[in-house]
């Protein structure tokens, strides 16, 4: 049964055409990562109108650090998944056996790493943003809470990208949908049962790790208990596979960086209230960078089979449609941004005028996101082919070689002050846009050139599975 199911699977991502291939395996990611998507955007919106905009400052101050922490996380799942996917494409049962165990081991080592650390020096690393005050004070409690679930909240977002890699991508996105529903009933719930001790944003943190316990949960029994395909055989470090996971991953995780240093710049040239507009403003693009993970999430199982298998025509047909469909869908984030930025800012800022204040820039700052489709799904293609250096060099640049000089540089220039640092942003990914494109039309050029011998290889297939 098991093998049976493999090859039900690997057919799928090797025959169908690639446009019922991505709303096949991108729907149901999309609309699962959209709501897995709201956890923290919902801790952020909950903060703001149940408690107060310091509140909300708190959250958005402290979600980089919980970013980079689930960026770890991403580095492990991404990486797993890539490797998996390739190993089902190439028929590598041994590698297969091998990826759940690894994974569990590198979940262990980074979160107690990240629990101690980031609990020892959560105040001093807030600091880093600006944060002072009040917004300091509750986002080093709101912090502390969320780093005490890092186990839980690793184990649960890497195993889950590792049981999409293989193309479950419905069963992945109803458990981790699922949780997210789950913290939005319970998050308001106990930060108004907490809010008149003056631990309202203790609740909404609590909420959030309460929910990813039981994810994990789910996530374990699946992979020891039904899993078919990639369970968990045996919990140890596999030496064959762990520096892939690490080439993979890493670039997944150099993409969680960067958002502390905006903070402390918007606190630098514009005090308090430009930082929470910047914190609501990063908050919204997550939020809409979320449904082009979730297409990105079927093109990676659907980019490395078809890689393990030779078909290198088909991977260039997969990515071209792929990336069509990805700027179709960013027109649904970005004509609201363009024609309504203020009301788009009023759904994180409580105060009007403070909205206001911010609606031309936040024009400025989401003016990109029509084209950053594209990038997302070149960063993930080469993921998916195990070009994970690549993939490291584009995410690494954005924030070393690109915001940092402009952000420094930008509010200096004609006067710019507070709008030179949403202009950073914007001109960044401009910029990264134009060279990934030319990056990944390279690599997608000089895929191997033997599609022939590989589609008779698959069409052999087809007629031995229907004989």
């Amino acid at each position: 049964a098991r093998q049976v199911l493999q090859q039900d699977k690997r057919a799928l991502m090797l025959t169908q055409t690639p446009g019922k291939l991505m709303m096949s395996l991108s729907l149901p990611a999309i609309v699962g990562m959209a709501v897995i998507g709201l956890y923290t955007f919902m801790d952020a919106v909950y903060a703001g109108q149940l408690i107060g905009m310091e509140a909300m400052g708190a959250v958005a101050v402290a979600y980089p650090f919980t970013f980079i922490n689930s960026g770890g996380a991403s580095m492990i799942g991404m990486g797993s998944a890539s490797v998996l996917s390739r190993a089902i494409g190439a028929k590598d049962q041994r590698t297969i056996d091998q990826v759940m165990g690894n994974l569990v081991v590198m979940n262990l080592v980074l979160s107690l790493t990240v629990t101690i650390v980031g609990t020892v020096f959560a105040r001093p690393l807030l600091a880093l943003t600006g944060a002072q005050g009040q917004v300091l004070d509750l986002a080093e409690s709101y912090l502390r809470i969320m780093l005490v679930g890092s186990l839980f909240v690793n184990f649960a977002q890497s195993s889950n990208m590792v049981m999409r890699g293989k193309g479950e991508l419905a069963r992945a996105m109803a458990i981790m949908g699922g949780g997210a529903v789950l913290n939005m009933v319970l998050a308001p719930l106990f930060i108004l049962a907490l809010r008149d001790q003056g631990l309202g944003i203790q609740g909404a943190g609590c909420a959030t790790v309460i929910t990813q316990m039981i994810q994990a949960g789910v996530m374990l029994w699946w992979f020891v208990k039904r899993e078919k395909t990639a369970r968990i055989v045996r919990v140890a470090v596999s030496p064959a596979i762990l520096p892939e996971v690490l080439k993979v991953g890493a670039s997944a995780m150099l993409m969680q960086v960067q958002q502390a240093i905006a903070y402390r710049a918007a606190a630098a040239w514009g005090g308090a209230e430009w930082q929470v507009l910047l914190g609501a403003a990063l908050r919204i693009q997550a939020f809409a960078f979320i449904p082009l993970w979730g297409m990105s999430n079927g093109l990676q199982p659907a980019a490395g089979t078809n890689y393990g298998a030779g078909l290198y025509g088909r991977v260039r047909k997969l990515t071209i449609v792929f990336c069509l469909g990805s700027m179709a869908l960013a027109l649904l984030f970005w004509v609201p941004a363009m024609l309504a930025p203020e009301a788009t800012l009023s759904l994180l800022v409580s105060d009007p005028a403070v909205a206001a204040m911010g609606a031309d820039d936040f024009r400025v700052f989401f003016s990109t996101y029509l084209v950053a489709g594209p990038m997302v799904m070149g960063i993930t293609l080469l993921q998916a082919l195990g070009q994970g250096g690549k993939a490291a060099i584009l995410t690494f640049a954005r924030p070393v070689a690109l915001f940092v000089p402009l952000v420094l540089i930008l509010p200096n220039v004609a006067g710019l002050g507070i709008h030179g640092v949403w202009a950073a942003s914007a001109l960044s990914d401009g910029v990264m846009i134009v060279v990934a494109a030319f990056m990944v039309a390279s690599v997608i050029r000089n895929l191997g050139k033997d599609e022939g011998s590989a589609a008779d290889r698959v069409t052999m297939e087809e007629e031995a599975a229907r004989a």
